[in-house]
């Protein structure tokens, strides 16, 4: 089964640093972290794509309705302080194995190198509408 796994960053969570206090050496071993984890992943045959997001203040939202242009507002956003930084789809047996892949990425160091402990969310990747639709 394929899940996503949604790296979020949130600025409510007081214990989590900004990226910007973080020193450079820092900042390299998240990445390092990361690529091994995808590294690790691709190897077991279970890294089906992953991909980092650039900062949420590129961001655009577009709105459309029929017969008139779309309307586009650029991040960031007051009323938003979570955004998704990454994501992952991995192809794995259950959803324990998609939980335990998770709970590897949000235990990626940051400053000190503690964990980060950061939000991850799981979502299972549906083949096609509910049978039940």
């Amino acid at each position: 089964m394929k899940y996503m796994l949604l790296m979020q960053f949130s600025e409510k969570n007081v214990d989590f640093p900004k990226l910007d206090e973080w020193k450079p050496e820092e900042i390299q071993a998240h990445i390092r972290f990361m690529m091994e984890t995808n590294t690790a992943l691709s190897a077991s045959g279970e890294l089906v794509d992953a991909q980092g997001l650039a900062m949420p203040e590129t961001a655009k939202i577009v709105r459309s309705h029929s017969g008139g242009a779309p309307v586009v507002t650029e991040g960031p956003f007051a009323e938003s302080k979570e955004w998704v930084a990454g994501w992952w789809i991995v192809d794995c047996e259950s959803e324990e194995r998609a939980i335990g892949i998770a709970a590897e990425v949000s235990a990626a160091p940051g400053p000190g190198g503690l964990p980060l402990n950061m939000p991850i969310e799981v979502r299972q990747v549906m083949a096609g509408p509910p049978a039940e639709l």
